[in-house]
């Protein structure tokens, strides 16, 4: 694997982990700012969902990373 394809790498397992931290602190946040607010329980489960989202997209750019780790490794 070259130096380039490296910094990628790190670059885009950087961008997963700030997704899934954010994610986290910003669920966390609904789920006490939503009842504080009297906002329906809807609104909590329309973020929900997108929080479901982003951490299926992390999940699959995490595949994608060991994918080409993997692929690096063999050649």
């Amino acid at each position: 694997m070259t130096e380039e394809e490296n910094i990628a790498l790190a670059r885009k397992g950087r961008m997963v982990a700030l997704v899934i931290a954010g994610t986290m602190l910003l669920w966390i946040a609904v789920q006490w700012i939503a009842p504080q607010f009297g906002l329906p329980g809807r609104y909590a489960l329309l973020f929900d969902f997108a929080a479901l989202g982003a951490l299926i997209w992390a999940m699959v750019n995490i595949y994608q990373m060991r994918k080409a780790r993997a692929a690096s490794r063999n050649e």
